[in-house]
Order: C-alpha cells, then sequence, then structure tokens
C-alpha cells in the first residue's frame, strides 16, 4: 500500500484521508521508528479482526463480510457462529472479480444498508478495498474495516506463518512459499521498491536534519 501511495497521488490521498490507517507490516514499524524516531506496534488486520468479531458480539453489533470468495465466506460464517454464538451477521456477500456496473452497485449498497449492519469487514485485497471504502463513504451506513488476507486465516482455509517469522518482519517469506506463483512478481517488486523508498526517505531525512544542525551552530 505504501509503494502504491508512491506512484499514484490519488491513492496516498485515498488513504491519508481515511479515519484510520495502521501499521500492517513490520516493516513499515521499523521504517517508522527509522525516519520518525518513534515507537510503532504492529496492528495487522489478522491479528484485529478475531477480537473485533468477539467485541461485536459482546456488544451486539450486527456484522457484513464484503469480498472474498463464496467457500471462504461460507466457512467464516461457520467458524463465527462456533465460535462467537451471539454474533448478529447481517449478511456476506462475495462480488465479481470485476468492476461492478452502476445498478449492481447500487443493489451492493442497498444490501448492505437494509442489513442492519454496524461493521462491515472489506476483504477485496489492496488497493481495490481501499479505492471502494473511499468510495462508498457516506453511502453505506456502517464502519469498513479493511481487513486484506485476513479472512482466509480466521476461516481455516489458510495457515499463517510461525510467530518468529511475524515477530521479525518475514511473513511474506512463508505466504511466497505457499503461493510462489502468485506473489513471487509482487513481492519481487514492490520489497525491492520498498526498500529503495525507504533509503532514500532517510538520507533525505538526515541531510535535512544536518542542514538544520548547521544553521543553528
Amino acid at each position: 500500500m505504501t509503494v502504491e501511495g508512491t506512484h499514484d497521488v490519488a491513492f496516498a490521498q485515498l488513504v491519508n484521508e481515511a479515519d484510520w490507517v495502521t501499521a500492517d507490516g513490520v516493516p513499515l514499524t521499523w521504517a517508522i521508528r527509522l525516519l520518525q524516531g518513534l515507537p510503532q506496534e504492529r496492528v495487522a488486520g489478522i491479528d484485529m479482526l478475531p477480537d473485533l468479531v468477539r467485541r461485536a458480539a459482546e456488544e451486539q453489533l450486527p456484522v457484513f463480510f464484503y469480498g472474498s470468495t463464496p467457500d471462504v465466506l461460507a466457512k467464516t460464517v461457520a467458524v463465527c457462529q462456533e465460535r462467537y454464538p451471539s454474533l448478529q451477521l447481517a449478511g456476506t456477500l462475495s462480488p465479481p472479480f470485476r468492476p461492478l456496473t452502476e445498478a449492481e452497485e447500487s443493489d451492493v449498497i442497498d444490501t448492505i444498508n437494509t442489513s442492519g449492519a454496524r461493521l462491515v469487514f472489506v476483504a477485496l485485497g489492496c488497493p481495490k478495498q481501499e479505492r471502494w471504502m473511499a468510495q462508498m463513504r457516506g453511502r453505506v451506513q456502517a464502519v469498513m474495516l479493511g481487513i486484506g488476507g485476513a479472512l482466509p486465516i480466521l476461516a481455516g482455509t489458510q495457515r499463517r506463518s510461525p510467530r518468529w517469522m511475524q515477530q521479525n518482519g518475514l511473513e511474506w517469506v512463508f505466504r511466497l512459499a505457499v503461493e510462489p506463483r502468485r506473489l513471487f512478481k509482487r513481492y519481487a517488486v514492490t520489497n525491492s521498491l520498498f526498500l529503495l523508498y525507504l533509503t532514500r526517505q532517510f538520507w533525505r531525512t538526515k541531510r535535512g536534519a544536518d542542514s538544520r544542525r548547521q544553521h543553528i551552530l
């Protein structure tokens, strides 16, 4: 998402205008500490989703799952009913893997709004889910939360990396090993660009700090 925002100013703007943005990846927390000197914990959708669903069940807040595949959604519903029997499931919807027509878009909005959902978990993947939520702002009458690839983990259709890999920023290595054909190009390009942009930003920040220091002296 960070690399996408670097290439696409409009995308960066819609992310920056979101009500809540979290550092999903460990490398992002490292970058924040390196560039800003601020401690930052990882706040990942994979970790947050079970807690949010549990809290929604406790608070009697109806939830809606939008995105992913029908199979994953069905398994998600089964897992939620088993783990959180008091959860109010407002509905699920797996959209087609293509742009929606205006009529289809209106149907989606009506389906979600009439369901009574208070929380909508959006699992369309980056950057599609961020663009969709920005487009639906003010039209979907619920809090929308982008959760990326968290649903297959919750549903049990995919395994998650060992804890030590998560803590050391190596979760992408595990995912690459599981889905090499789909993810190789994405990680080879995106990870390399992230390191390049981070290095460039670090030296710009350092030069700026040195310049200010000299001016003060």
